[in-house]
């Protein structure tokens, strides 16, 4: 475990497991690296470097009172700074699911030459079509004044459980993340939401330039990144497409073995001819 420290003094949660080519993961919005404790073990004994960490305002990682402080090209270096740390000067496998999937692009996009492979988790490519951003700025701007008003406890009971912790959440891996979740900071996910993951620009016309390889993965029951999924196989140029059946949005906790199955299968692949 570590505080790094990011361009703006910052301190961010990060921890690393295992040794050899490294993995980092980012969480979607709202949840922390504790989502993706399950695929930890398995990744490590495959001969993984495993590094899993927290936005800004999320998690462990400090809360910035300052709007201002929050920003998509922020994330994009505060995940150069993590993997600086867990894997300097050595190119990563990066990859999260959903804001973390876009992230993961955005990072692929602005530095090509740290980037291995891209895993792209029940993602999308962000809204070209104006007025589809601007439903879903207001719908994460409603997440954000929701959470400042009542805090996190009881989120991840009601209806944003699917999304955070998926649809078993009787699982030990979803209950612990459903705790971490809730301890949050409110202010630190609420600014985020409104600066970061509600304006998040598109990718969509810059995934023809991502010419690594690409694992595309979603939960068919995941409907409301499906059709994001088929867009995004199509356009990048080495993508590989895999749907889990039995799965809804937080695939990487409700189908844990057959998503680690996948993307350690995929990334032995690259080295095929």
């Amino acid at each position: 475990m570590a505080q790094v420290l990011a361009s703006d003094g910052v301190s961010l949660y990060a921890e690393a497991h295992g040794e050899g080519e490294c993995v980092i993961l980012s969480p979607g919005y709202c949840q922390t690296h504790e989502n993706f404790r399950p695929q930890v073990e398995p990744f490590v004994a495959a001969g993984y470097r495993v590094v899993l960490w927290d936005y800004r305002g999320h998690g462990r990682s400090q809360v910035p009172e300052d709007p201002a402080a929050y920003s998509m090209e922020q994330v994009v270096d505060d995940l150069g700074r993590v993997l600086d740390w867990a894997a300097p000067g050595q190119p990563a496998v990066v990859g999260g699911l959903s804001f973390g999937g876009l992230a993961s692009q955005h990072f692929a996009l602005a530095h090509p030459e740290r980037v291995s492979a891209l895993l792209l988790l029940s993602s999308g490519p962000g809204f070209k079509n104006p007025r589809s951003q601007a439903g879903w700025e207001a719908q994460v701007g409603r997440i954000a004044d929701r959470r400042e008003r009542v805090g996190f406890e009881g989120f991840t009971q009601g209806r944003a459980g699917p999304s955070s912790i998926g649809l078993r959440p009787e699982l030990p891996a979803a209950q612990a993340a459903a705790r971490a979740i809730e301890a949050q900071d409110p202010m630190g996910v609420a600014h985020f939401g409104r600066r970061v993951a509600g304006p998040a620009p598109s990718t969509l016309a810059d995934l023809h330039r991502l010419d690594l390889p690409t694992l595309v993965l979603v939960g068919a029951k995941d409907n409301a990144y499906l059709r994001a999924a088929q867009v995004m196989a199509a356009k990048l140029p080495r993508a590989t497409s895999v749907v889990i059946e039995g799965a809804g949005h937080v695939v990487n906790i409700e189908q844990a073995e057959e998503l680690s199955r996948a993307v350690l299968e995929f990334l032995a692949r690259r080295a095929d001819p």
